[in-house]
């Protein structure tokens, strides 16, 4: 028992090399997992014409879900070191404050990326559909075919090779045109 807390002792959350340790530990985990996700999306791509899953959406929540496993991997690290569990402590007061501050700045972003995710659950279009949507032009609307839906912005793109972007949180407020391919867009 002594031979295996004695070959444990690099693990010592209290030191700096086991904190080190530790961290490394995690970061070897996250890139795994994500890792991980990144190969179950190129999977789930090889075979997406038989499960009709649009890729912008799967890339979407690939990106989600590596969001999550580095925010896990960054709290389990702060729980496993005393140091920075003291640390989170007395700064949660200061967190709930600063969230509420935050929210308000970010508001229109924040809206925009919640509304990302509703495009990409609802999936009122997808990547190569054609839209006319309202545009800030001389004939008050345009028409293009979605290249991307990120978190914050669509991108369209127009027959004379203009881009359009908009914010999705307005893409998602807008009422807008499925135009149908012609048989030049197959």
């Amino acid at each position: 028992m002594q031979n295996l807390k004695q070959a444990l002792s690099f693990l010592d959350p209290n030191t700096w090399a086991g904190a080190l340790t530790i961290a490394a530990i995690l970061v070897i985990i996250g890139l795994a997992m994500t890792w991980l996700v990144k190969r179950g999306t190129v999977e789930v791509l090889r075979h997406e014409h038989q499960l009709q899953i649009d890729e912008i959406s799967l890339n979407f929540l690939g990106h989600l879900v590596s969001l999550a496993v580095w925010m896990l991997m960054a709290t389990l690290y702060a729980h496993l070191i005393p140091a920075l569990d003291r640390l989170a402590s007395a700064m949660l007061a200061g967190v709930g404050l600063a969230s509420v501050v935050i929210g308000f700045a970010a508001q229109k972003t924040l809206g925009n990326l919640v509304a990302g995710i509703s495009l990409v659950l609802y999936r009122p279009f997808k990547q190569g559909d054609r839209l006319q949507i309202a545009t800030p032009t001389a004939s008050f609307c345009d028409t293009g075919t979605v290249e991307a839906i990120s978190l914050g912005y669509t991108t369209l793109r127009t027959d004379d090779g203009r881009a359009i972007v908009v914010a999705n949180g307005t893409m998602a407020d807008q009422t807008m045109i499925k135009l149908t391919r012609t048989t030049q867009d197959k």
